[in-house]
Protein backbone atom coordinates (compact mmCIF):
# COMPACT_ATOMS: atom_id res chain seq x y z
CA UNK A 1 0.00 0.00 0.00
CA UNK A 2 2.19 3.01 -1.35
CA UNK A 3 1.46 6.31 0.76
CA UNK A 4 -0.53 8.27 -1.39
CA UNK A 5 -3.08 5.87 -0.50
CA UNK A 6 -3.12 7.08 3.05
CA UNK A 7 -3.66 10.89 1.71
CA UNK A 8 -7.00 9.45 -0.30
CA UNK A 9 -8.66 7.76 2.22
CA UNK A 10 -8.37 10.88 4.61
CA UNK A 11 -9.74 12.66 1.45
CA UNK A 12 -12.31 10.04 1.57
CA UNK A 13 -13.33 9.39 4.77
CA UNK A 14 -12.87 12.88 6.53
CA UNK A 15 -12.85 15.20 3.71
CA UNK A 16 -14.05 18.64 5.49
CA UNK A 17 -11.45 17.90 8.14
CA UNK A 18 -8.93 20.86 8.56
CA UNK A 19 -5.28 18.48 7.41
CA UNK A 20 -2.94 21.28 7.43
CA UNK A 21 -2.43 25.01 8.32
CA UNK A 22 0.49 27.06 8.39
CA UNK A 23 1.17 29.77 10.94
CA UNK A 24 3.22 33.05 9.61
CA UNK A 25 3.70 34.82 12.91
CA UNK A 26 5.83 37.88 10.97
CA UNK A 27 2.65 38.75 9.42
CA UNK A 28 0.70 38.78 12.66
CA UNK A 29 -2.73 40.70 12.05
CA UNK A 30 -4.38 43.42 13.96
CA UNK A 31 -5.43 42.03 17.49
CA UNK A 32 -9.31 42.92 16.37
CA UNK A 33 -9.30 40.76 13.23
CA UNK A 34 -9.94 37.08 13.58
CA UNK A 35 -7.46 34.83 12.51
CA UNK A 36 -9.93 33.17 10.20
CA UNK A 37 -10.97 37.00 8.51
CA UNK A 38 -7.63 37.33 7.58
CA UNK A 39 -6.48 34.29 6.36
CA UNK A 40 -9.07 35.28 3.76
CA UNK A 41 -7.37 38.47 2.79
CA UNK A 42 -4.69 37.15 1.12
CA UNK A 43 -4.57 33.37 -0.54
CA UNK A 44 -0.61 33.68 -1.98
CA UNK A 45 2.18 31.85 -0.55
CA UNK A 46 3.83 33.63 2.56
CA UNK A 47 1.11 36.96 2.91
CA UNK A 48 -1.24 35.44 5.01
CA UNK A 49 -1.08 34.75 9.16
CA UNK A 50 -2.64 31.87 8.85
CA UNK A 51 -4.34 29.43 6.17
CA UNK A 52 -5.70 25.95 6.13
CA UNK A 53 -6.43 22.78 3.43
CA UNK A 54 -9.22 20.10 4.32
CA UNK A 55 -8.01 16.37 3.44
CA UNK A 56 -9.92 16.86 0.09
CA UNK A 57 -8.00 20.04 -0.79
CA UNK A 58 -4.91 18.62 0.03
CA UNK A 59 -5.67 15.39 -2.05
CA UNK A 60 -6.96 17.52 -5.21
CA UNK A 61 -3.97 19.73 -5.24
CA UNK A 62 -1.93 16.63 -4.62
CA UNK A 63 -3.70 16.03 -8.07
CA UNK A 64 -4.33 18.75 -10.19
CA UNK A 65 -0.06 19.34 -9.59
CA UNK A 66 0.48 15.23 -10.80
CA UNK A 67 -1.88 15.85 -13.89
CA UNK A 68 0.52 19.26 -14.47
CA UNK A 69 2.97 16.82 -14.30
CA UNK A 70 2.20 14.29 -16.86
CA UNK A 71 1.04 17.09 -19.28
CA UNK A 72 4.79 17.96 -19.37
CA UNK A 73 5.94 14.37 -20.52
CA UNK A 74 7.15 13.91 -16.87
CA UNK A 75 6.97 9.91 -16.90
CA UNK A 76 7.66 7.62 -14.04
CA UNK A 77 10.85 7.39 -12.51
CA UNK A 78 11.64 10.71 -13.15
CA UNK A 79 13.06 13.35 -10.56
CA UNK A 80 11.40 16.55 -9.61
CA UNK A 81 12.76 18.88 -7.07
CA UNK A 82 11.23 21.17 -4.19
CA UNK A 83 12.90 24.20 -3.13
CA UNK A 84 11.27 25.86 -0.95
CA UNK A 85 10.60 27.49 2.44
CA UNK A 86 8.12 25.57 4.86
CA UNK A 87 4.24 26.97 3.66
CA UNK A 88 1.10 24.87 3.47
CA UNK A 89 1.58 23.94 -0.49
CA UNK A 90 4.54 22.26 0.14
CA UNK A 91 3.46 19.08 0.72
CA UNK A 92 0.61 18.69 -1.56
CA UNK A 93 3.25 19.45 -3.98
CA UNK A 94 5.08 16.62 -2.59
CA UNK A 95 2.33 13.89 -2.99
CA UNK A 96 1.58 15.61 -6.10
CA UNK A 97 5.06 14.47 -7.55
CA UNK A 98 4.48 10.81 -5.67
CA UNK A 99 1.18 10.26 -7.57
CA UNK A 100 2.64 11.05 -11.09
CA UNK A 101 4.67 8.28 -10.69
CA UNK A 102 7.89 10.56 -10.53
CA UNK A 103 10.21 10.66 -7.32
CA UNK A 104 10.03 13.75 -5.27
CA UNK A 105 13.42 15.18 -3.96
CA UNK A 106 13.41 17.99 -1.71
CA UNK A 107 16.49 20.49 -1.62
CA UNK A 108 18.29 21.72 1.94
CA UNK A 109 16.89 25.94 1.53
CA UNK A 110 20.39 26.33 2.50
CA UNK A 111 21.67 25.26 -0.16
CA UNK A 112 24.49 27.80 -2.17
CA UNK A 113 23.79 28.20 -5.99
CA UNK A 114 26.40 25.94 -6.43
CA UNK A 115 25.14 23.18 -4.41
CA UNK A 116 21.94 23.75 -6.25
CA UNK A 117 23.65 23.11 -9.60
CA UNK A 118 25.25 20.15 -7.77
CA UNK A 119 22.92 18.46 -6.61
CA UNK A 120 19.98 18.76 -9.57
CA UNK A 121 22.84 17.17 -12.01
CA UNK A 122 23.57 14.56 -9.30
CA UNK A 123 19.77 13.32 -9.24
CA UNK A 124 18.75 14.01 -12.66
CA UNK A 125 15.96 16.75 -12.16
CA UNK A 126 13.76 17.24 -14.73
CA UNK A 127 11.31 19.85 -13.23
CA UNK A 128 12.14 21.75 -10.20
CA UNK A 129 9.56 23.83 -8.32
CA UNK A 130 10.84 26.73 -5.98
CA UNK A 131 9.73 29.64 -4.04
CA UNK A 132 10.79 33.55 -4.19
CA UNK A 133 13.82 32.89 -1.80
CA UNK A 134 15.86 31.19 -4.41
CA UNK A 135 15.06 32.98 -7.47
CA UNK A 136 17.67 34.98 -7.10
CA UNK A 137 20.36 31.70 -6.39
CA UNK A 138 18.55 30.08 -9.32
CA UNK A 139 19.28 32.98 -11.71
CA UNK A 140 22.87 32.90 -11.05
CA UNK A 141 23.13 29.03 -12.35
CA UNK A 142 20.20 28.51 -14.54
CA UNK A 143 22.73 28.23 -17.61
CA UNK A 144 24.17 25.23 -16.07
CA UNK A 145 20.82 23.54 -15.24
CA UNK A 146 19.70 21.05 -17.63
CA UNK A 147 15.93 21.36 -16.25
CA UNK A 148 13.26 20.95 -18.84
CA UNK A 149 10.41 22.69 -16.27
CA UNK A 150 10.26 25.35 -13.32
CA UNK A 151 7.06 25.86 -11.50
CA UNK A 152 7.30 29.44 -8.93
CA UNK A 153 5.05 29.14 -5.70
CA UNK A 154 4.84 32.99 -5.17
CA UNK A 155 4.05 36.14 -6.39
CA UNK A 156 6.09 38.14 -9.24
CA UNK A 157 7.00 34.84 -11.55
CA UNK A 158 10.18 34.91 -12.69
CA UNK A 159 10.56 34.95 -16.93
CA UNK A 160 12.14 31.09 -16.46
CA UNK A 161 9.38 29.43 -14.97
CA UNK A 162 5.58 29.04 -14.86
CA UNK A 163 3.42 30.08 -11.85
CA UNK A 164 2.25 26.94 -9.98
CA UNK A 165 -1.17 27.99 -8.78
CA UNK A 166 -1.96 29.48 -12.23
CA UNK A 167 -1.03 26.06 -13.79
CA UNK A 168 -2.54 23.29 -11.50
CA UNK A 169 -6.09 25.45 -12.56
CA UNK A 170 -6.13 23.94 -15.70
CA UNK A 171 -5.74 20.42 -14.59
CA UNK A 172 -7.92 17.53 -13.65
CA UNK A 173 -8.33 17.07 -9.74
CA UNK A 174 -8.95 13.27 -10.61
CA UNK A 175 -5.98 11.34 -9.50
CA UNK A 176 -4.15 9.94 -12.08
CA UNK A 177 -4.12 6.48 -13.09
CA UNK A 178 -0.66 5.34 -12.20
CA UNK A 179 -0.11 2.00 -10.77
CA UNK A 180 2.17 2.57 -7.95
CA UNK A 181 3.74 -0.45 -5.84
CA UNK A 182 5.81 -0.45 -2.68
CA UNK A 183 8.82 -1.60 -4.02
CA UNK A 184 8.48 1.76 -6.64
CA UNK A 185 11.09 4.22 -5.89
CA UNK A 186 9.49 7.27 -4.42
CA UNK A 187 11.98 10.06 -3.19
CA UNK A 188 15.70 11.09 -3.32
CA UNK A 189 17.15 12.58 0.06
CA UNK A 190 19.84 14.50 0.27
CA UNK A 191 23.37 13.74 3.02
CA UNK A 192 26.68 14.36 2.27
CA UNK A 193 29.84 11.96 2.76
CA UNK A 194 33.54 12.49 3.72
CA UNK A 195 34.05 14.30 0.43
CA UNK A 196 31.68 17.27 1.49
CA UNK A 197 29.97 16.66 -1.30
CA UNK A 198 25.94 15.28 -0.91
CA UNK A 199 25.24 11.85 -1.71
CA UNK A 200 21.70 11.22 -3.29
CA UNK A 201 20.10 8.45 -1.54
CA UNK A 202 17.15 6.83 -3.01
CA UNK A 203 14.27 5.56 -0.95
CA UNK A 204 11.56 3.43 -1.97
CA UNK A 205 8.01 3.97 -1.71
CA UNK A 206 7.66 1.20 1.14
CA UNK A 207 10.41 3.57 3.26
CA UNK A 208 7.93 6.06 3.28
CA UNK A 209 5.16 3.53 4.42
CA UNK A 210 7.74 2.44 6.93
CA UNK A 211 7.90 5.78 8.67
CA UNK A 212 4.49 6.44 8.82
CA UNK A 213 3.63 2.94 10.74
CA UNK A 214 7.11 3.64 12.86
CA UNK A 215 6.20 7.46 13.93
CA UNK A 216 2.13 6.34 14.18
CA UNK A 217 3.68 3.26 16.43
CA UNK A 218 5.89 5.23 18.18
CA UNK A 219 3.46 8.32 19.74
CA UNK A 220 -0.34 6.87 19.57
CA UNK A 221 -1.46 9.56 17.20
CA UNK A 222 -5.43 9.73 17.10
CA UNK A 223 -7.51 11.96 14.83
CA UNK A 224 -8.10 14.02 17.98
CA UNK A 225 -3.65 15.08 18.22
CA UNK A 226 -2.84 18.32 16.75
CA UNK A 227 0.96 17.82 15.45
CA UNK A 228 2.90 21.10 15.42
CA UNK A 229 5.47 20.90 12.47
CA UNK A 230 8.54 23.72 12.85
CA UNK A 231 11.79 22.15 11.39
CA UNK A 232 12.05 22.47 7.51
CA UNK A 233 9.78 19.82 5.70
CA UNK A 234 12.84 19.08 2.95
CA UNK A 235 14.45 17.19 5.93
CA UNK A 236 13.37 13.56 6.51
CA UNK A 237 12.88 14.00 10.30
CA UNK A 238 9.60 16.57 9.92
CA UNK A 239 8.01 15.36 7.47
CA UNK A 240 8.29 11.50 9.03
CA UNK A 241 7.34 12.79 12.30
CA UNK A 242 4.09 14.41 10.40
CA UNK A 243 3.49 11.44 8.56
CA UNK A 244 1.99 9.85 12.17
CA UNK A 245 -0.71 12.49 11.46
CA UNK A 246 -1.48 10.89 7.86
CA UNK A 247 -2.07 7.66 8.83
CA UNK A 248 -4.13 8.93 12.05
CA UNK A 249 -5.52 11.22 9.95
CA UNK A 250 -5.27 14.14 12.02
CA UNK A 251 -4.17 17.68 11.73
CA UNK A 252 -0.82 19.65 11.65
CA UNK A 253 0.81 23.04 11.91
CA UNK A 254 3.02 24.40 9.96
CA UNK A 255 4.71 26.84 11.88
CA UNK A 256 7.18 29.31 10.18
CA UNK A 257 9.29 30.83 13.17
CA UNK A 258 10.76 29.46 16.32
CA UNK A 259 10.89 32.60 18.41
CA UNK A 260 9.29 30.78 21.82
CA UNK A 261 6.30 33.57 22.27
CA UNK A 262 5.75 32.25 18.74
CA UNK A 263 5.82 28.46 19.91
CA UNK A 264 3.67 28.77 22.65
CA UNK A 265 1.12 30.89 20.77
CA UNK A 266 0.73 28.29 18.32
CA UNK A 267 0.56 25.49 20.64
CA UNK A 268 -2.27 27.69 22.53
CA UNK A 269 -4.24 28.68 19.54
CA UNK A 270 -3.94 25.34 17.28
CA UNK A 271 -4.56 23.21 20.27
CA UNK A 272 -1.38 21.66 19.96
CA UNK A 273 -0.93 18.35 21.40
CA UNK A 274 2.54 16.67 19.60
CA UNK A 275 5.41 19.46 19.48
CA UNK A 276 8.81 18.14 17.86
CA UNK A 277 11.45 20.82 18.95
CA UNK A 278 15.26 20.92 18.39
CA UNK A 279 17.14 21.31 21.59
CA UNK A 280 18.05 24.80 21.04
CA UNK A 281 14.17 26.15 20.66
CA UNK A 282 13.30 23.97 23.99
CA UNK A 283 16.53 25.85 26.02
CA UNK A 284 15.06 29.44 23.98
CA UNK A 285 11.58 28.20 25.77
CA UNK A 286 12.63 27.58 28.99
CA UNK A 287 14.92 30.50 29.15
CA UNK A 288 12.25 32.86 28.14
CA UNK A 289 10.13 31.57 30.89
CA UNK A 290 12.86 31.79 33.43
CA UNK A 291 13.93 35.67 32.70
CA UNK A 292 10.20 36.27 32.79
CA UNK A 293 9.42 37.21 29.37
CA UNK A 294 6.45 34.34 29.05
CA UNK A 295 4.14 33.75 31.44
CA UNK A 296 2.69 30.47 31.22
CA UNK A 297 -0.43 31.53 32.57
CA UNK A 298 -0.79 33.51 29.12
CA UNK A 299 -1.65 30.15 27.37
CA UNK A 300 -3.52 27.27 26.73
CA UNK A 301 -1.09 24.48 26.90
CA UNK A 302 -3.30 21.84 29.26
CA UNK A 303 -4.10 19.84 25.79
CA UNK A 304 -0.26 19.30 25.45
CA UNK A 305 1.03 16.12 25.84
CA UNK A 306 3.45 14.81 24.39
CA UNK A 307 7.45 16.97 23.78
CA UNK A 308 9.89 15.25 21.73
CA UNK A 309 13.05 16.05 20.28
CA UNK A 310 15.67 14.94 17.44
CA UNK A 311 18.66 15.44 14.97
CA UNK A 312 21.36 16.28 17.52
CA UNK A 313 22.20 14.64 21.11
CA UNK A 314 19.64 15.59 24.21
CA UNK A 315 21.61 16.77 27.47
CA UNK A 316 19.58 14.60 30.45
CA UNK A 317 20.07 18.30 31.86
CA UNK A 318 17.58 19.70 29.69
CA UNK A 319 14.73 17.26 29.84
CA UNK A 320 15.20 17.51 33.53
CA UNK A 321 14.50 21.28 33.35
CA UNK A 322 12.01 20.41 31.21
CA UNK A 323 10.11 18.50 33.27
CA UNK A 324 10.07 21.03 36.18
CA UNK A 325 8.31 23.02 34.18
CA UNK A 326 5.76 21.10 32.10
CA UNK A 327 5.31 17.99 34.44
CA UNK A 328 3.19 16.63 32.52
CA UNK A 329 4.76 16.09 29.29
CA UNK A 330 5.57 12.97 28.02
CA UNK A 331 8.85 12.80 26.49
CA UNK A 332 10.47 11.02 23.44
CA UNK A 333 13.70 11.13 21.57
CA UNK A 334 14.25 9.74 17.94
CA UNK A 335 17.31 8.69 16.39
CA UNK A 336 17.88 8.03 12.69
CA UNK A 337 19.64 9.07 9.63
CA UNK A 338 18.16 10.08 6.31
CA UNK A 339 19.65 7.01 5.12
CA UNK A 340 17.17 5.05 7.24
CA UNK A 341 14.37 7.51 6.31
CA UNK A 342 15.15 9.93 9.15
CA UNK A 343 13.85 9.11 13.12
CA UNK A 344 12.48 6.22 14.35
CA UNK A 345 15.12 3.49 13.66
CA UNK A 346 15.98 4.30 17.54
CA UNK A 347 13.64 5.70 20.10
CA UNK A 348 13.52 6.38 23.52
CA UNK A 349 10.12 5.46 24.40
CA UNK A 350 7.37 7.68 26.33
CA UNK A 351 7.55 5.06 29.17
CA UNK A 352 11.43 5.31 29.18
CA UNK A 353 12.15 8.73 30.72
CA UNK A 354 14.55 7.14 33.79
CA UNK A 355 16.86 6.32 30.35
CA UNK A 356 17.08 9.98 29.65
CA UNK A 357 20.52 9.99 27.61
CA UNK A 358 20.35 7.11 26.17
CA UNK A 359 18.73 6.93 22.65
CA UNK A 360 16.92 4.25 22.90
CA UNK A 361 16.04 0.98 21.71
CA UNK A 362 15.20 -0.39 18.58
CA UNK A 363 12.17 1.05 16.91
CA UNK A 364 9.23 -0.29 15.10
CA UNK A 365 10.18 -3.30 12.98
CA UNK A 366 13.50 -2.22 13.27
CA UNK A 367 16.65 -4.40 13.96
CA UNK A 368 19.79 -2.93 15.77
CA UNK A 369 23.17 -4.39 16.38
CA UNK A 370 26.54 -3.09 17.07
CA UNK A 371 30.17 -4.49 15.41
CA UNK A 372 33.99 -3.81 15.55
CA UNK A 373 35.74 -2.77 12.96
CA UNK A 374 35.65 -6.17 11.81
CA UNK A 375 32.16 -6.73 11.92
CA UNK A 376 31.13 -8.80 14.56
CA UNK A 377 29.03 -7.95 17.31
CA UNK A 378 30.96 -6.57 20.36
CA UNK A 379 30.05 -7.78 23.88
CA UNK A 380 27.45 -5.67 26.11
CA UNK A 381 28.68 -2.28 27.19
CA UNK A 382 31.77 -2.26 24.33
CA UNK A 383 31.64 0.44 21.87
CA UNK A 384 31.41 -0.33 18.24
CA UNK A 385 29.79 1.34 15.26
CA UNK A 386 26.26 1.43 15.23
CA UNK A 387 24.08 -0.51 12.29
CA UNK A 388 20.24 -0.66 11.68
CA UNK A 389 18.36 -2.78 9.06
CA UNK A 390 14.56 -2.63 8.32
CA UNK A 391 12.23 -1.39 5.63
CA UNK A 392 13.45 2.40 6.12
CA UNK A 393 17.01 1.68 5.35
CA UNK A 394 17.63 3.42 1.71
CA UNK A 395 18.09 1.20 -1.66
CA UNK A 396 21.31 2.68 -2.54
CA UNK A 397 23.30 6.27 -3.20
CA UNK A 398 22.01 7.17 -6.44
CA UNK A 399 24.58 6.75 -9.07
CA UNK A 400 26.99 5.85 -6.52
CA UNK A 401 27.43 2.08 -5.92
CA UNK A 402 30.88 2.43 -4.15
CA UNK A 403 29.74 4.55 -1.94
CA UNK A 404 27.10 2.53 -1.28
CA UNK A 405 28.71 -0.65 -0.80
CA UNK A 406 31.14 1.21 1.84
CA UNK A 407 27.71 1.35 4.47
CA UNK A 408 25.28 -0.95 3.14
CA UNK A 409 25.91 -4.50 3.08
CA UNK A 410 23.96 -7.16 0.90
CA UNK A 411 22.10 -8.68 3.58
CA UNK A 412 20.32 -5.21 4.64
CA UNK A 413 22.38 -3.90 7.28
CA UNK A 414 23.18 -0.14 7.70
CA UNK A 415 26.21 1.38 8.95
CA UNK A 416 25.54 4.65 10.25
CA UNK A 417 28.84 6.32 11.06
CA UNK A 418 27.85 6.46 14.72
CA UNK A 419 30.37 5.00 17.08
CA UNK A 420 27.32 3.55 20.25
CA UNK A 421 27.17 1.03 22.99
CA UNK A 422 24.62 -0.83 24.68
CA UNK A 423 23.72 -1.11 28.31
CA UNK A 424 22.13 -4.80 30.36
CA UNK A 425 19.03 -3.18 29.54
CA UNK A 426 19.12 -2.88 26.07
CA UNK A 427 19.29 0.70 25.84
CA UNK A 428 21.62 2.40 23.23
CA UNK A 429 24.02 5.32 24.05
CA UNK A 430 26.03 7.38 21.36
CA UNK A 431 29.54 7.71 22.24
CA UNK A 432 30.83 9.60 19.38
CA UNK A 433 30.83 9.97 15.80
CA UNK A 434 32.77 7.70 12.84
CA UNK A 435 32.31 10.17 10.72
CA UNK A 436 33.36 13.81 10.77
CA UNK A 437 30.28 15.80 10.81
CA UNK A 438 29.37 18.29 13.04
CA UNK A 439 25.65 18.56 13.71
CA UNK A 440 25.31 22.10 15.38
CA UNK A 441 21.37 22.66 16.44
CA UNK A 442 20.29 19.78 14.13
CA UNK A 443 21.89 21.19 10.84
CA UNK A 444 24.81 19.05 9.65
CA UNK A 445 28.23 20.74 8.58
CA UNK A 446 30.67 18.81 6.92
CA UNK A 447 34.12 20.30 7.95
CA UNK A 448 36.08 19.26 4.61
CA UNK A 449 34.08 22.47 3.02
CA UNK A 450 35.42 24.71 5.28
CA UNK A 451 38.70 23.64 5.64
CA UNK A 452 38.58 23.42 1.49
CA UNK A 453 37.54 27.52 1.68
CA UNK A 454 40.24 28.19 4.46
CA UNK A 455 42.97 26.80 2.42
CA UNK A 456 42.38 29.16 -0.22
CA UNK A 457 43.06 32.10 2.41
CA UNK A 458 47.00 32.79 1.68
CA UNK A 459 48.48 32.69 5.05
CA UNK A 460 47.12 29.09 5.78
CA UNK A 461 49.22 26.47 5.53
CA UNK A 462 46.62 24.16 7.09
CA UNK A 463 43.44 23.59 8.78
CA UNK A 464 41.24 21.57 10.62
CA UNK A 465 37.76 21.96 11.78
CA UNK A 466 35.87 20.07 14.75
CA UNK A 467 32.96 20.52 16.69
CA UNK A 468 33.22 21.96 20.34
CA UNK A 469 30.72 21.53 23.06
CA UNK A 470 27.93 24.12 23.68
CA UNK A 471 25.26 23.93 25.55
CA UNK A 472 22.81 25.47 23.44
CA UNK A 473 23.52 24.19 19.97
CA UNK A 474 24.93 20.43 21.20
CA UNK A 475 28.50 21.71 19.41
CA UNK A 476 29.80 24.86 17.63
CA UNK A 477 32.12 24.88 14.67
CA UNK A 478 35.82 25.13 15.34
CA UNK A 479 38.49 26.26 12.52
CA UNK A 480 41.94 25.57 14.10
CA UNK A 481 43.76 27.01 11.55
CA UNK A 482 48.01 26.48 11.07
CA UNK A 483 49.51 29.71 9.29
CA UNK A 484 52.33 29.36 6.75
CA UNK A 485 55.72 29.98 7.95
CA UNK A 486 56.61 33.55 8.53
CA UNK A 487 52.73 35.06 8.55
CA UNK A 488 50.75 36.25 10.79
CA UNK A 489 47.21 37.08 11.12
CA UNK A 490 44.56 37.61 13.87
CA UNK A 491 41.34 35.48 14.65
CA UNK A 492 39.26 38.71 13.34
CA UNK A 493 40.63 38.69 10.22
CA UNK A 494 39.43 35.13 8.96
CA UNK A 495 35.95 35.49 11.11
CA UNK A 496 36.03 38.36 8.47
CA UNK A 497 37.23 36.28 5.87
CA UNK A 498 34.48 33.17 6.72
CA UNK A 499 31.82 35.86 6.06
CA UNK A 500 31.67 34.64 1.84
CA UNK A 501 30.30 31.65 3.69
CA UNK A 502 26.71 30.80 4.27
CA UNK A 503 26.14 31.82 7.99
CA UNK A 504 25.57 28.39 8.85
CA UNK A 505 28.38 27.01 7.91
CA UNK A 506 30.75 30.10 9.73
CA UNK A 507 33.34 28.76 11.96
CA UNK A 508 31.83 30.18 15.48
CA UNK A 509 35.74 29.52 17.08
CA UNK A 510 38.90 30.70 15.24
CA UNK A 511 42.07 29.04 17.04
CA UNK A 512 45.38 29.84 15.46
CA UNK A 513 47.27 26.55 16.50
CA UNK A 514 49.61 23.58 14.44
CA UNK A 515 47.87 20.82 12.93
CA UNK A 516 48.77 17.46 13.80
CA UNK A 517 48.95 15.07 11.21
CA UNK A 518 49.73 11.20 11.33
CA UNK A 519 52.29 9.46 8.44
CA UNK A 520 50.04 9.07 6.23
CA UNK A 521 49.09 12.63 5.85
CA UNK A 522 45.60 12.53 7.61
CA UNK A 523 44.59 14.90 10.07
CA UNK A 524 44.72 13.47 13.48
CA UNK A 525 40.87 15.08 13.91
CA UNK A 526 41.14 12.39 17.48
CA UNK A 527 43.97 14.40 18.68
CA UNK A 528 42.39 18.10 17.79
CA UNK A 529 39.31 16.69 19.74
CA UNK A 530 41.64 15.43 22.56
CA UNK A 531 43.73 18.81 22.93
CA UNK A 532 40.47 21.19 22.49
CA UNK A 533 38.43 19.40 25.14
CA UNK A 534 35.43 17.81 22.54
CA UNK A 535 36.61 14.08 22.97
CA UNK A 536 33.53 11.65 22.96
CA UNK A 537 31.38 14.67 22.58
CA UNK A 538 28.34 13.20 22.22
CA UNK A 539 28.73 10.80 25.04
CA UNK A 540 29.38 14.23 26.80
CA UNK A 541 26.56 16.18 25.46
CA UNK A 542 24.30 13.17 27.05
CA UNK A 543 25.58 12.84 30.11
CA UNK A 544 24.86 16.69 31.29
Amino acid sequence: MPIIDFLERNARLHPGDVSLVEVNPANQPDKNISWREYSLIESTCGDCYRRELTWREFDIAANRFANLLLSRGIKKGDKVAILMMNCIDWLPIYFGILKSGAIAVPMNFRFSAEEISYCADLADISVLVFGPEFTERLETVLPELDIAHYFYVGKDTPAFADNYEEMITYCSSHAPAIEITDEDDGAIYFSSGTTGFPKAILHRHKALVASCEVEQKHHSQTRDDVFLCIPPLYHTGAKMHWFGSLLSGSKAVILRGIKPEWILQTVSDEKATIVWLLVPWAQDILDAIERGELNLSDYRLSQWRLMHIGAQPVPPSLIKRWKEVFPNHEYDTNYGLSESIGPGAVHLGVENIHKVGAIGIPGYKWEIKIVNEEGNEVTQGEVGELCLRGDGVMKCYYKNPEATREILTADGWLYTGDMAKQDEEGFIYLVDRKKDVIITGGENIYPVQIEDFLRAHDKVSDVGVIGLPDERLGEITAAIIQLKDGMSATEEEFHEYCMALPRYKRPKTIILADIPRNATGKIQKNALRERYGAARLVEAETTK
